[in-house]
């Protein structure tokens, strides 16, 4: 009997989620940003933090951005992660001053560094899904 991998959790393509696959899709990196105050936003949501204003677009990211935090997970939590143990949850803060979640695809966790510049790179992990993952950047 062969045993079949559990595949990794993916996000649902619902409300402002498909909008920013949908993005990603198409190799771009973009985060909602107020019209009124122009301070960026990650997660999306309706109303801007800053000044309130319900007034925002979908703006394109430089994708370029440094480590700010990193946690190595030895143990997985999901069976879909085990193949890939330890692995690293990495938070990149953009140049844009928003941070999202993702990994770092071509350093090992013990190669990560605070302050790590990294660019945006995009996997198709599906004929649907491409995830906003991030490489080390040189220079």
């Amino acid at each position: 009997m062969t045993e079949t991998a559990t595949p990794q959790p993916l996000p649902q393509l619902t409300g402002f989620s498909k909008d920013f696959y949908g993005f990603c899709k198409q190799r771009e990196l973009r985060f909602q940003r107020c019209k009124t105050c122009g301070e960026w936003r990650h997660v999306p949501r309706e109303m801007c933090t800053g000044c309130g204003s319900f007034e925002w677009e979908w703006a394109q990211s430089a994708g370029r951005g440094t480590v700010f935090t990193w946690c190595v997970v030895e143990r997985a939590l999901h069976p879909g992660w085990v193949a890939a143990q330890p692995y690293a949850v990495v938070v990149v803060e953009l140049d844009e001053e928003v941070r999202l979640v993702t990994q770092v695809n071509d350093v090992s966790p013990a190669e990560l560094e605070m302050g790590m510049a990294v660019e945006v790179v995009f996997d198709d992990v599906t004929p649907d899904i491409t995830l906003p993952h991030f490489r080390r950047r040189s220079g």
